[in-house]
């Protein structure tokens, strides 16, 4: 940065000299609630639109009903967890579930390249859970303090109004762990075919707690019963040259005919620690969990069989939020999910209301009694306990009490100073994107490979340089096919320096290749053959 070149300020007036972590205790957090740079750049993030969603803006939904099977793979969900959704075996729980696209408007087309929203609402016997994630399993990014900017970067152009490929790579050549996603987003996997035939995921590390106040990490699945199919560009455009709402008439259609979409929900399970055997943080994100060493366990499954009867109503007005948990499933540090969880619903008070859960498609099905009062848009007012005069707790005159604990309390041990933090383990920004690559058949590697020299020839040479760099990093087969398909020379993309602090493992050397198709690389594999 030249000497005179602006800085960067809060809306106070204070400098940020780090825009890249949130403030956390130790590298691997929990984040803090003081982190008032972050708050005001989130909150203000979340007031951008008016009245419409800032993302997952285009959407549909439908209400259904989870079942419990009991059981987390052949051992009682009992051991896990003491949430009853998912520990009472043949349980019915009514759900509302809206699917969605991210970056477009209202009216975009449902064929555009990005990932696809899946909010599931289960309406609980002990409230409401709100299991909020996307059709893929990872994401771009891995702090929360950098969502307004990415998302700035993938919406258009404010002065062109226009999405620019330029301005999306411009911000994702800095980010490595950023790569993976992209190698997700621009196959065939970033334009699901339907909302019927595409997984689901929570996306974030979560947290079960049993009965005895012991916690395993967890990530959430939806595994569809349909299978999984996705379009090529060429397929896309000539769906979106007829119909701009395909994924939506078809999820009302297959309902009305009694085509009732189903997905089984499956966990993948660790140990609450740290896990150093690992090439990263299973706290990161950006990374999924080897499903050869972490694999996917059946807990139940969802239905949808019902419609809408009002869009405004029910699909538009549906607010969620990462914060809605029932007991028996709690956070995890994952900074992604500790910023979500602000910022979720934070917009819902701001877009629909402070009483948005007064409305029947939030509301809970069990009652729900606060001291919470008035505010815009009540249609009424909670009375609390016995004694409508007695508003607040405690109180010795007949108002609300606080719940019983439970028998053993999970309490998390932190410790660390407090300070700003990347994660150390990032040799799997490129191992994990590399993997995806081989993983992908020669018709979805064919379309990656179109897909993203179509947009690196829209961007400025210095920025397809420094993307084709990355991602000879993650395959050398992956960088040399970008290269010949955006008209650029190899040598001079690898001839780049490394970014600083942000060097890609092995950028003096070449890196090892399997071609074997196998979901994850072992690391003993790489480790041996390095």
């Amino acid at each position: 940065m030249a000497e005179n070149d602006p800085i960067l300020t809060t809306r106070q007036g204070h400098p940020v000299r780090d825009n890249q972590s949130l403030r956390s205790v130790g590298e691997r957090g929990p984040a803090t609630l003081e982190n008032y740079q972050f708050i005001e750049k989130i909150t203000h993030f979340d007031r951008e639109r008016i009245p419409e969603r800032v993302v997952h803006a285009r959407g549909t939904g439908a209400h259904g009903w989870f079942e419990s099977y009991g059981r987390i793979g052949d051992e009682p969900a009992s051991r896990y967890t003491r949430a009853k959704v998912l520990t009472e075996a043949g349980k019915r729980t009514p759900v509302f579930v809206r699917f969605s696209t991210v970056i477009g408007g209202k009216d975009s087309p449902e064929t555009a390249r990005d990932p696809r929203g899946f909010a599931v609402k289960l309406y609980t016997e002990e409230g409401n859970w709100d299991l909020v994630g996307n059709n893929l399993k990872i994401f771009f990014i891995r702090d929360a303090v950098k969502f307004p900017d990415m998302i700035h970067a993938f919406k258009p152009d404010p002065v062109t109004n226009r999405q620019e490929p330029w301005r999306m790579f411009d911000f994702v050549q800095h980010h490595p762990e950023a790569l993976h996603m992209i190698t997700w987003v621009f196959s065939p996997w970033g334009i699901p075919a339907t909302y019927r035939e595409m997984e689901g995921s929570g996306v974030n590390t979560y947290k079960l707690v049993n009965d005895e106040g012991v916690a395993h990490l967890v990530k959430f699945h939806w595994v569809p019963k349909q299978g999984v199919r996705n379009l090529t560009q060429d397929e896309a455009s000539a769906i979106q040259a007829k119909d701009v709402g395909h994924a939506t008439r078809d999820l009302y259609e297959a309902i009305e005919r009694g085509l009732h979409p189903e997905w089984e929900f499956a966990v993948q399970i660790m140990s609450d620690d740290e896990h150093p055997e690992l090439d990263f943080d299973p706290l990161d994100d950006t990374k999924r969990w080897p499903e050869d060493r972490f694999p996917l366990l059946p807990v139940g499954r969802m239905v949808l069989d019902r419609n809408p009867s009002n869009v405004f109503a029910e699909t538009e007005q549906a607010a969620f939020g990462t914060g809605v948990l029932v007991d028996g499933i709690d956070f995890s540090d994952d900074k992604m999910l500790q910023g979500r969880t602000l910022s979720y619903s934070d917009t819902q008070r701001y877009r629909v209301g402070p009483n948005y859960l007064q409305l029947p498609v939030n509301a809970p099905k069990v009652p729900a009694r606060t001291n919470q009062r008035d505010g815009q848009m009540a249609f009424f007012v909670d009375t609390g306990g016995e004694n409508p005069h007695v508003n607040y707790e405690p109180s010795s005159m007949r108002g609300l009490s606080e719940a019983p604990r439970p028998r053993a309390e999970y309490r998390q041990a932190v410790e660390g100073r407090l300070g700003r933090y990347q994660t150390s383990r990032t040799a799997a920004d490129y191992a994990q994107a590399g993997v995806r690559y081989r993983s992908f058949d020669d018709r979805e590697r064919d379309d990656l490979i179109a897909n993203l020299s179509d947009a690196f020839r829209q961007c400025p040479k210095p920025i397809a340089l420094r993307m084709i760099w990355h991602f000879w990093h993650c395959d050398e087969d992956y960088g040399r096919r970008l290269a010949e398909g955006t008209g650029i020379d190899l040598q001079e993309a690898l001839a780049l320096p490394p970014l600083p602090g942000k060097p890609a493992p092995g950028a003096d050397r070449p890196r090892p290749t399997f071609t074997d198709g196998s979901e994850e690389q072992d690391p003993a594999k790489v480790a041996a053959a390095e």
